[in-house]
């Protein structure tokens, strides 16, 4: 069974919808050996304890057929040498309703099956009586297992041609099927037709191929039919139509062959035959058939249904993601093991093994972090600045989404949450491109995560990129996704923001240094350099450099601090000062990121010296001075250039929950947009919103400009 039709397991009722193409060959006559092949299958399917309800057509095909010859026979040959009128359609529907019937009958008492006649029009089902009728008789005959058989009641129909007018509740037997699927709670809906399914253009062309699966996003629009069928009213065109109803409104459809044989059985064992129409498509189909462009539409297009949601509702979803992964935190501890013990197979550093596992609590952890950026005041629409121009012209800046983000993250499955939870808040659409090593624990948490969004929105307001392939073709799309941002190693960083046009937030390295002045208290200065480079090496507010003050050597302090160093397993690393007082290897280089239990060690001659080797080498991200004078402090941190500064705490709290943010799309080093912790305000843009009274510039001739402050008026009345 093709994984994406796994679903199929589950029908019990299904509609199947057979067209005057299959029923009849081409010279008009009854196609009796497909006839008899389609009653088998139904045969086959009703032992199989299926309800089977049968929709056909051609019965004004085969009426036209027996009046045409009945006509020969009754004309002489002076009358066939005049001009010959088109026979009646109505009357052809009622000679050809009864044969269509007697050979119904005929094929399905050969088989021991027995089937039942129902001819509906238009005007029944404006009947709520009738149709409350119709499911009384459908189940009755169901559970007796007859095949009730429905077609158009053509003989005695109101309607008028041209049979493509689609003003009434149902307009040909493709558009009554799916209203017979959606009205008597049908699990699927098979329409059978003369050709394997959709194609992307007419099926007798070379370049044409057929669409497994349809998605509304791609296809519509961009397909190109062929001519309609050569019997029936609509074709292709309006076997689409009537599958795109039905499975928006919740009934999966397949259109596929009908001349072929067992096509119908094939369908129910989830075989990738004809073409799939279903609600969910997006999440059936693997991303690398739906497209980079497909997807960033799709999150644009979810994003605006989101961003006009109230702020409640908003609210709801981040709540029901929480509660979602706290419920679903066995089957995610069960995934991200299975990756770990693959990563540690296959060899991977200590440090990417440690990203990559979710420790015990860390779903709870996540789950209370999404609670708490739920209920900080909502971000959209909040006003910045109000400004009257003129006398009844207000202008407002007021916070806005950016639109698209496309997330590339290596190895922490945690980001993942964060990164969503942060993207529903700030009203974003979101692509998220995650490290292999991590495909199981992404795969769970994506699922998790977008099953909570509710239909209103779309899942697809959050993609998960699975190949590797796909990121250059992302990486092209600066016209609908909005800012890249890459979590990672130097390398990655480096190369997206070589191969795109698109704005990159982030950082390359994370080359975190502290440094410990003459003055610093030691017991403090111990504390804070273990925590900086032990309580999580691999992360990226990790201390990479230590920095001590000339004066520590002969205090002790330098032995003190790098004895607890190596105490705790840390590997030194020396610069060209320090390597020869302490004899440790001499560092390679000083603007390098270890990840691990490794730190490189200088000494300097005072804080200016701090300042400058900082400057110099360092990654502009998270830099501390600890030191119990209060003027070296505010040198250190008026004048080292970084996106974070402490005074006496630990590198580690550079972190977007602990900056009570709720959670961080990762840390910017950029100086444009935001620097820093990047949480939900590093995810909005402005926009300007002016309400006037009818005025016109008119070359300023009758505007006075007054550009009055407007914003602290209206919140002195707020606060009163």
């Amino acid at each position: 069974m093709d994984d994406s039709r796994a679903f199929l397991k589950d029908v019990k009722r299904l509609v199947v919808k057979v067209g005057t193409a299959v029923v009849t060959r081409a010279d008009g006559r009854i196609a009796l050996g497909r006839l008899g092949a389609l009653c088998e299958q139904i045969k086959e399917l009703n032992s199989q304890r299926y309800e089977v309800i049968l929709v056909s057509s051609g019965a004004v095909g085969l009426g036209r057929q027996r009046l045409r010859y009945r006509k020969l026979m009754n004309s002489s040959f002076a009358d066939l040498q005049k001009p010959q009128v088109e026979l009646d359609g109505k009357a052809c529907a009622a000679v050809g309703q009864n044969s269509l019937m007697a050979l119904y009958d005929s094929l399905f008492s050969e088989l021991d099956v027995t089937s039942a006649q129902l001819l509906v029009t238009d005007t029944d089902f404006r009947d709520k009586e009738f149709r409350k009728q119709l499911n009384e008789t459908v189940r009755s005959l169901l559970s007796s297992r007859v095949v009730p058989i429905f077609n158009e009641n053509d003989a005695i129909s109101t309607r008028k041609a041209p049979y493509e007018d689609s003003s009434g509740i149902f307009w040909d037997n493709d558009s009554l099927a799916a209203l017979l699927a959606l009205e008597l709670k049908a699990d699927l809906l098979v329409l059978l037709s003369d050709v394997e399914g959709l194609y992307s253009g007419p099926p007798s062309e070379p370049h044409s191929k057929l669409i497994h699966t349809y998605l509304k996003e791609k296809h519509q629009g961009e397909i190109t039919f062929g001519d309609k069928s050569r019997v029936g009213r609509g074709g292709m065109t309006a076997k689409v139509r009537a599958a795109v109803g039905a499975a928006e409104a919740g009934i999966p459809v397949v259109i596929t062959r009908g001349c072929a044989a067992e096509n119908i059985i094939k369908v129910l064992r989830g075989e990738r035959i004809g073409t799939l129409f279903h609600h969910d498509a997006h999440l059936l189909v693997p991303s690398k058939e739906v497209g980079a462009r497909d997807m960033a539409v799709a999150a644009r297009e979810s994003s605006r249904r989101l961003q006009a949601m109230s702020q409640q509702d908003r609210k709801k979803i981040l709540l029901d993601i929480a509660a979602a992964l706290e419920a679903n935190e066995k089957l995610i501890s069960i995934e991200n093991e299975a990756d770990v013990a693959a990563a540690q197979q296959a060899g991977y550093e200590q440090s990417l093994i440690d990203r990559l596992t979710l420790k015990p609590g860390k779903i709870l952890s996540l789950a209370n972090s999404i609670r708490v950026l739920a209920n900080m005041e909502d971000p959209i629409g909040h006003v910045l600045k109000r400004t009257e121009l003129a006398d009844g012209l207000l202008l407002e800046k007021t916070s806005s989404p950016l639109g698209v983000l496309l997330i590339v993250f290596e190895s922490r499955p945690d980001a993942l949450v964060q990164i969503a939870s942060l993207a529903v808040r700030s009203g974003n659409g979101l692509l998220l491109k995650g490290g292999k090593e991590a495909k199981r624990s992404n795969a769970v948490l994506h699922k998790v995560i977008t099953d909570a969004i509710p239909d209103s929105v779309g899942r697809r307001l959050i993609g998960l990129v699975t190949s590797r392939e796909e990121i250059p073709d992302l990486l092209k799309l600066d016209d609908v996704i909005d800012l890249v941002i890459p979590r990672g190693s130097n390398k990655l960083v480096s190369q997206i923001k070589n191969s795109t046009k698109i704005p990159v937030l982030g950082h390359a390295d994370g080359i975190c240094h502290v440094y410990v002045d003459k003055s610093a208290n030691m017991d403090m200065a111990k504390r804070i350099v273990l925590d900086a480079k032990i309580d999580y090496p691999a992360a990226c507010n990790a201390m990479e450099t230590l920095l001590m003050h000339k004066d520590l050597v002969e205090t002790g302090g330098v032995t003190e601090l790098t004895c607890g160093l190596r105490t705790e397993g840390v590997t030194l690393y020396g610069g060209p000062r320090a390597s020869a007082l302490l004899n440790v290897s001499e560092a390679r280089s000083f603007h390098h990121e270890y990840s691990s239990a490794a730190c490189t060690i200088e000494i300097v001659d005072d804080v200016y010296g701090a300042i400058d080797h900082i400057n110099q080498h360092g990654s502009a991200h998270t830099d501390c001075i600890i030191a119990e004078d209060s003027k070296v402090a505010e040198v250190f941190l008026r004048q080292v250039d970084s996106a974070a500064v402490f005074h006496n705490a630990s590198t580690r709290f550079c972190d977007g929950a602990r900056f009570g943010l709720g959670a961080e799309v990762g840390i910017s080093t950029s100086r444009i947009h935001a620097r820093g912790p990047v949480g939900v305000e590093g995810l909005l843009t402005t926009r300007w919103i002016l309400r006037g009274s009818g005025q016109v510039v008119d070359g300023d001739k009758e505007v006075i400009y007054t550009h009055k402050d407007k914003t602290i008026e209206n919140q002195v009345s707020a606060q009163q």
